[in-house]
C-alpha cells in the first residue's frame, strides 16, 4: 500500500514477489515436483487427517487443466500459497511453484477467451474480508495512492454474499470488515483475470479470479455501519505503477540475472537474506552438473551463502574451490579472478586478518582497474571494500577517501532507492562514528536507513543493523 509521502508507493515486497513470480513461470520443473509438494505439506499438516488424505489424492490425481479447481477446493493449496506470497516464505513458494505457475497459466487463458464478452465495458466484482486494525491505517493513508495484492485475488460479482464475508469479519474485537467494490477495465492487461465459473470447485459461484500482482487507485473509503467496523472500499483497477520502485525492479532483475530460473532463483534469494533456501538450491545444482563452468558458479554462490551465514572457514573453502577452477580455466586479468580475489578478502576481512583481506583486495583492484570502466559498480565494491579494511585498521582517513570514491560511483550509476547505495551511506557513517563526528555520521545512518526501509523486507538484517547504529550514535551527541 501507499505511503503518506509518496501516493504511488508500493510496498518493497511487491518488487520481490513479483520478481519470484517471472522466476517461477520461467523455471523448468522435473517429474518429482507434485512428489516434492506433497512430501512438503505432509510436515505442514502432520496430524491433520482430512487434510493428509486431500494431499495424497493431489499427489495421485493433479494435472495443469485442474489448477483453478484445485485452488479453489478449500483445503492446503489455497491456504499454503496465499500465506506463502503474504509472508514470502521462499521454501514454501519454490515448492509449489509449478502449482503457482499452472494457475497463472489457465488464468491467462481463460482470459484470452473472455475478454470479447466483456465488450469494452468497465464493471464491478466484490470482495468482503476482515483486515488487522493496523493494516487497515495503512489504507486509510493510502487514500488516492496506489494499493497492490501480491497474491491470487479471489473476487465475486455477487455483492450481497462479499458483504456478508465483511460482515463477519467486522464482528472479530481486532479486525476491521472491509467491503472492496472493484472498477474494472477489461482492456488494461496488467494482470489477467477470468470468470472461472466453469474451472472452478465451487461451479454454483461468481468467482473472478485475479492472477498476482494486481495493482489498484484507492477511490473513497467510507463507513457503512457505525455499530460495527464495517467499511466500504472502492477501489479502481488502474496500469499506473510506482515508477521508482518499476526502476529498482529493472536494476535487481539485472542483478539476478542467470541462463536459467534456477539460477537466477538463487541469486534472488540471497538478496533478500534467504540464505537456507539458497544454500538448499545451490547443493542440489551442484549434485546435478559434472560442467566445471557450472561448478564455479555454484562454489562461489555458495560461499556468499556461507559469507552471510557467518561461517567464514566455510566460506573461504567455498570461494577458493571456485577460484582454483577460475585460474585452471580463465587468463590472469579475468574479472570472475578478480570477483574471487574480493570474495575470499572479504571472509579474511571479517576474520580480523586484514593483512592478508588487504593482500587479495588489491589484487582484485588491480585487475579492475586495468579492465573496467571508471564507474564500475565492480570498481565501488573493490573501493568500499579497502576502506572497510582499512577502517577496522583504524586508519580513518584512508577509509574514508576509499568509501567516498565508492559512494560516487553508485549515486552515479544506481537508481536512488538501490540498496548497495544505502550500504554505502552506512559505511561511511560507521568511518564518521569512528572518527567521532556524530552528527556526520547520524546524517549518513539516517540516508541509508531511509532507502533500505523503502526496498528491503522489514525483517531483513541491515535494517537492525542501522537502526542500532543510529541509536548508538544519538546516545553520543
Amino acid at each position: 500500500m501507499a505511503s503518506i509521502k509518496n501516493l504511488n508507493q508500493l510496498e518493497p515486497t511487491f518488487m520481490y514477489t513479483q520478481l519470484f513470480k517471472e522466476i517461477l513461470l520461467d523455471i523448468e520443473y522435473g517429474p518429482k515436483a507434485i512428489q516434492d509438494l506433497a512430501v512438503c505439506c505432509r510436515e505442514v499438516f502432520a496430524g491433520n487427517l482430512s487434510e493428509l488424505q486431500v494431499i495424497n489424492e493431489f499427489e495421485r490425481d493433479y494435472r495443469p487443466e485442474k489448477a483453478i479447481w484445485w485452488y479453489t477446493r478449500e483445503c492446503f493449496t489455497y491456504k499454503m500459497l496465499n500465506q506463502a506470497l503474504r509472508t514470502m516464505d521462499a521454501d514454501i513458494i519454490i515448492n509449489m511453484g509449478f502449482f503457482l505457475r499452472d494457475v497463472h497459466h489457465q488464468i491467462q487463458q481463460l482470459h484470452k477467451q473472455q475478454v470479447s464478452s466483456y465488450r469494452r465495458k468497465p464493471f464491478l466484482v466484490y470482495r468482503g474480508q476482515g483486515l488487522m486494525k493496523s493494516d487497515f491505517e495503512k489504507l486509510q493513508k493510502a487514500k488516492n495512492g496506489l494499493m497492490s495484492f501480491n497474491n491470487f485475488l479471489s473476487t465475486s460479482k455477487d455483492k450481497k454474499i462479499s458483504l456478508e464475508f465483511a460482515e463477519d469479519a467486522s464482528k472479530k474485537p481486532d479486525m476491521v470488515g472491509i467491503l472492496f467494490i472493484m472498477s474494472i477495465d477489461p482492456y488494461i492487461k496488467l494482470t489477467p483475470f477470468a470468470s472461472i465459473k466453469e474451472k472452478s470447485y465451487f461451479k454454483q459461484e461468481e468467482e473472478i479470479l485475479f492472477s498476482m500482482h494486481t495493482v489498484f487507485r484507492v477511490n473513497t473509503i467510507k463507513q457503512i455501519d457505525n455499530e460495527n467496523q464495517l467499511y466500504q472500499v472502492e477501489l479502481q483497477l488502474t496500469s499506473d505503477d510506482d515508477q521508482q520502485l518499476r526502476l529498482l525492479t529493472d536494476r535487481i532483475r539485472e542483478e539476478a540475472d542467470g541462463s536459467t530460473g534456477w539460477k537466477r532463483l538463487g541469486k534472488l534469494l540471497i538478496k533478500i537474506g534467504q540464505f537456507n533456501e539458497a544454500e538448499e538450491l545451490y547443493n542440489v545444482l551442484l549434485e546435478q552438473t559434472s560442467d566445471e563452468v557450472e561448478k564455479q558458479l555454484y562454489y562461489n554462490q555458495l560461499g556468499y551463502v556461507k559469507d552471510d551465514q557467518g561461517d567464514c572457514e566455510k566460506a573461504i573453502w567455498y570461494y577458493e574451490k571456485a577460484l582454483e577452477i577460475r585460474e585452471k580455466h580463465l587468463p590472469s586479468n579475468h574479472p570472475h579472478l578478480a570477483s574471487s580475489y574480493n570474495n575470499i578478502g572479504s571472509v579474511y576481512d571479517k576474520m580480523g586478518d586484514y593483512s592478508k583481506a588487504l593482500s587479495y583486495f588489491e589484487k582484485a583492484l588491480e585487475i579492475r582497474e586495468k579492465t573496467l570502466p571508471s564507474n564500475h559498480p565492480h570498481l565501488a565494491n573493490s573501493y568500499n571494500n579497502i576502506g572497510s579494511v582499512y577502517q577496522n585498521m583504524g586508519e580513518y582517513l584512508k577509509a574514508l577517501s576509499f568509501c567516498e570514491k565508492d559512494l560516487e560511483i553508485r549515486q552515479k550509476t544506481l537508481p536512488s532507492n538501490h540498496p548497495d547505495l544505502a550500504a554505502s551511506y552506512n559505511n561511511i557513517g560507521v568511518v564518521y562514528k569512528n572518527m567521532k563526528q556524530y552528527s556526520k555520521a547520524l546524517s549518513y545512518y539516517e540516508h541509508a536507513l531511509e532507502i533500505w526501509q523503502c526496498v528491503l523486507p522489514p525483517t531483513h538484517l541491515n535494517i537492525k543493523t542501522v537502526k542500532d547504529n543510529i541509536e548508538d550514535v544519538k546516545k553520543k551527541l
